[in-house]
């Protein structure tokens, strides 16, 4: 079964948002008529976002946002389903709003999972050194943060000239196994229009040969 999970809003571009998706048929891909996944807790503001999804042990796992841009309020998500549509899990705290992760990218390899992360900085003035993208690692796509590796981070919001403080990570490894990954992600720049929005968007793509080590000897502290 091949997905694209993808978040939408009927209102305006700053939301309120949902999570539905795409369906491969064989042919083509069909969007679903109704939203799988809606914002139901009070932490999550209405709004719910940025969707990243492995299927494993039977069960469709989900990261996500909650929250705004427009009021600086990050929370990210978890929950689970059977069929990656309905009977979700009672949406989970993954990440605190202070940690403002926006973006949880999983992936397999070998026997045990990968992620890449961003924590983003949208106030004015120049972001805290924690901004950017970070690498993690656990035995299972667990819910809980505290199951995944000390985060170590790859990619910083140094000011490129065409992108800075970068969000939205996909990687993939080069090769079963392998510790050689391409990285893609998202990045922006101001331009010198006056209107409402007043900056560009960019993509860029890192290659980086991510760590060794047994997930089961650095794990996060609760």
């Amino acid at each position: 079964m091949e997905r694209i999970y993808y978040a939408g809003a009927t209102e305006n571009l700053w939301g309120p948002y949902t999570i539905g998706f795409l369906q491969w048929n064989g042919e083509r891909w069909i969007d679903q008529p109704e939203p799988a996944f809606v914002a139901n807790e009070e932490w999550e503001h209405g709004s719910v976002y940025e969707p990243n999804l492995v299927y494993h042990d039977g069960k469709w796992k989900m990261w996500y946002v909650a929250g705004s841009n427009r009021e600086d309020y990050f929370v990210h998500g978890y929950a689970e389903s059977a069929d990656g549509s309905t009977g979700w899990t009672k949406h989970a705290v993954f990440a605190p709003p202070h940690m403002k992760i926006f973006d949880f990218c999983v992936r397999y390899r070998g026997d045990a999972f990968d992620a890449i992360f961003s924590r983003v900085w949208v106030r004015e003035g120049t972001p805290p050194l924690d901004t950017g993208l970070w690498w993690c690692t656990a035995d299972k796509p667990s819910g809980r943060l505290s199951d995944w590796s000390q985060p170590i981070q790859i990619m910083t919001a140094e000011d490129r000239g065409w992108h800075s403080g970068p969000w939205k990570p996909s990687f993939q490894f080069q090769g079963q196994g392998g510790d050689r990954a391409v990285v893609f992600f998202n990045g922006s720049y101001r331009t010198r229009d006056p209107g409402p929005f007043p900056f560009a968007f960019t993509l860029g793509c890192l290659e980086i040969t991510l760590p060794f080590g047994s997930p089961s000897n650095n794990r996060q502290r609760a």
